[in-house]
């Protein structure tokens, strides 16, 4: 079976499949009260991006881990400030968004769509990502690490992390 057919033949399934579910939930009480705590915000997110990564797994489609990682990553911000109740930190919560494109371009990799390129990718989505993070938390008051100095010294490890990734192509480049 060729890939458009298993394709087609994976959403068929999954089709059905959610349509059971709708179809027991409406009409089983107990299966209802049984799945009510997975459905229930944000949960729902996170099981969204599982059911997109199975998907992609399904119909061999590694490039789905991306917006799956995307979407159970905000899914896990989501479930963060509900559990917290701590809203204000979205403020700078948003920087971690592409570092989930890393996650996702990274298992993208993993799973055998151009390996070496996609884990270089989404490493250095997930640094920069993490460095924004710090220093937008340490801005708006999220973190108090290195006290009044930490977005400045985060700042000059980010240059540093640009510098020496630009220096290495360039002289690997050079020894080829």
């Amino acid at each position: 079976m060729n890939k458009s057919g298993r394709s087609q033949l994976a959403l068929g399934v999954i089709l059905i499949l959610v349509g059971g579910w709708f179809l027991l939930n409406q009409t089983v009480p107990s299966f209802q009260n049984f799945f009510e705590p997975f459905t229930e915000w944000p949960i729902n997110m996170l099981l969204i991006g599982a059911g997109i990564l199975v998907i992609g797994l399904v119909t061999g489609s590694p490039g789905l881990a991306v917006p799956a990682a995307i979407v159970a990553g905000i899914g896990g911000i989501f479930y963060y400030q509900e559990a917290t109740n701590n809203y204000n930190s979205w403020s700078y919560m948003w920087a971690l968004i592409p570092g989930f494109i890393g996650v996702g371009t990274m298992l993208q990799g993993l799973l055998g769509e151009n390996t070496a390129h996609n884990l270089k990718r989404g490493l250095n989505l997930m640094v920069v990502s993490a460095v924004l993070f710090l220093v937008f938390a340490s801005f708006l008051g999220g973190l108090d690490i290195l006290g009044n100095y930490g977005p400045a010294v985060l700042l000059i490890l980010l240059g540093l992390w640009v510098l020496g990734s630009g220096l290495y192509r360039t002289y690997r480049r050079k020894a080829e």
